[in-house]
């Protein structure tokens, strides 16, 4: 069995159908997170995020994970009885009996210490299902590359990096929040502070995307305009498969310079807690929204905020594309900065380096920045 799944998880292309390959990954994949889920019950203190906790409601978890192990228990338990790819739905089935052996949903959460060292496993777990369960939907509603798989080339790479980039999610939250402090203290000034809370919900949302933005516009741009940042960046650009999991590709030491300098005016300018929750939410559905393999433009609304379209061409290899289209949430600010990609095609031909000179794998693209001399 061991082979089986050593060989399913170093294979791509598209899965046969009709023969409980497509059902059994995804009851294995369901499986898998809810084992990982009784973990995060058990262990909340190493294990949970301590924003989230506050923020999602433990009897709508538990009841997820219930459902999530009926349909993975029922789905893998069929294709036994259909003799249906059986080992891989024993795996599944052997998953969903060990998460139920270890209390399922009903593991009790007790009190317990803050201020512990954690990894984001419930963050990981939650984004991995919503993100899967949405936009691989999206993908085949509205795909551009209807022939792209779900399992494309390389896909083991970027689910490598969305793992580690969301298990130290504690890390960078450290990291970037002493950063901030310690450099951008000096900045704060309360009567500023209390002007951006006083404006409009719908105001300040605004402001926050737009100030958020004008940061990572030029700080995308100097990754690219800088050899020694290019090489962590290069990373990042590396994907030549956009989907849902191609934004995940990045290096930590960007995600880290990179959320430090974004989160530095947020700091400095005081937005409430509701606009930050909110802006949380526009930056989160965006970044996997315009990597994915959609066919979606807007009409000319693609000229004010960034679009998969929009965003496709900055990936491509395509020489109009170099160096162009930076903006993560405004496109106004490409065209207004004279970096917006001008093309008679809607969509670029290819994506990656150019010269494809960044290896795959997770750990040597990890390396990559401190040995490359290009």
């Amino acid at each position: 069995m061991l082979n089986h799944i050593n060989q399913l998880t170093e294979s791509h292309g598209p899965m046969r159908r009709g023969h409980g390959l497509v059902s059994g990954i995804f009851a294995l994949g369901l499986a898998i997170l809810c084992f990982l889920g009784v973990l995060a019950f058990h262990f909340p203190a190493y294990l949970t995020t301590p924003e989230l906790r506050h923020a999602y409601d433990v009897h709508t978890i538990r009841l997820i994970m219930f459902w999530s192990l009926a349909i993975a228990g029922a789905v893998s338990l069929a294709n036994i009885v259909l003799g249906r790819v059986r080992w891989l739905s024993a795996w599944a089935f052997a998953f969903v009996a060990l998460t139920a052996l270890l209390g399922g949903h009903k593991v009790p959460v007790h009190d317990f210490a803050d201020h512990t060292p954690y990894i984001g496993l419930d963050w990981f777990i939650l984004d991995l299902l919503g993100s899967s369960l949405i936009f691989i939907f999206i993908e085949k509603l509205f795909p551009l590359r209807g022939e792209q798989p779900v399992f494309r080339a390389e896909w083991q790479t970027d689910l490598h990096h969305f793992i580690v980039n969301h298990m130290v999610v504690g890390f960078i939250l450290l990291a970037t929040n002493l950063l901030v402090h310690r450099l951008f203290g000096w900045a704060v000034h309360g009567g500023v502070q209390d002007w951006v809370k006083d404006l409009p919900f719908a105001v300040e949302l605004f402001l926050i995307v737009l100030v958020a933005d004008l940061v990572q516009y030029w700080t995308h741009r100097a990754y690219h305009e800088v050899p020694l940042l290019w090489r962590l960046h290069a990373v990042h650009h590396s994907v030549k498969s956009m989907d849902w999991l191609a934004g995940s590709r990045q290096h930590i030491l960007e995600l880290l310079m990179t959320r430090t300098l974004v989160l530095a005016p947020i700091f400095v300018l005081g937005f409430s807690k509701e606009v930050i929750d909110a802006y949380i939410v526009v930056v989160g559905f965006q970044a996997v929204f315009n990597h994915s393999n959609v066919s979606v433009r807007l009409g000319p609304l693609r000229y004010l905020i960034v679009t998969p379209n929009f965003h496709h061409w900055h990936h491509s290899q395509d020489q109009e594309a170099l160096d162009r289209n930076y903006a993560a949430h405004f496109a106004f600010l490409d065209y207004l900065f004279g970096t917006a990609v001008k093309s008679d095609r809607a969509w670029p031909t290819a994506y990656g380096v150019l010269g494809d000179y960044v290896p795959n794998g997770f750990w040597k693209q990890f390396k990559f920045p401190f040995g490359w001399k290009g």
